[in-house]
């Protein structure tokens, strides 16, 4: 059961909808009560203040990667649903989808110059890619630790 959190976490840290990290460390949380070797609480705590960091942080970067690059809140949302109609289309489909709502969107709503919109989108892409990478090296990193206390 804990492989099988650790696996939903890093599916979770790609795909939208799906909290990766905390997946993950319920993952770690079931190996302690449950696992054949031992686990200490530190390694337990350290991990859950990782994974609230890592939780707030992705929240945060996208909308200051987007307002340093004067974007507004369409251009994260466009991102958001770019990635939502972006999955039907595989991984790159969910880059492309990404970048194109938040340009879209911010062009479309704001009625600003193309030039605008498209740094705006960078700012917003950017931020998406580095909370998603972020959120899956912390998972990937989680079952790491889940698969070393299992066998």
């Amino acid at each position: 059961m804990a492989i099988l959190a650790g696996v939903i976490g890093i599916v979770g840290s790609i795909v939208p909808g799906l909290p990766g990290p905390p997946v993950s460390w319920i993952g770690l949380l079931l190996l302690f009560i449950w696992g054949p070797e031992e686990m200490s609480v530190n390694t337990l705590i350290i991990w859950g203040i990782i994974m609230v960091l890592v939780t707030i942080i992705d929240y945060i970067v996208p909308m200051w990667f987007t307002k340093v690059t004067g974007g507004s809140k369409y251009a994260e949302r466009g991102a958001i649903a770019g990635l939502i109609l972006g999955i039907i289309f595989t991984p790159i489909g969910m880059i492309l989808g990404s970048f194109l709502g938040a340009l879209l969107c911010e062009w479309y709503y704001t009625r600003a110059g193309f030039g605008q919109a498209f740094k705006a989108a960078t700012g917003s892409f950017l931020g998406f890619i580095m909370g998603t990478g972020l959120k899956t090296i912390v998972s990937v990193l989680m079952i790491w630790k889940i698969i070393i206390f299992c066998f």
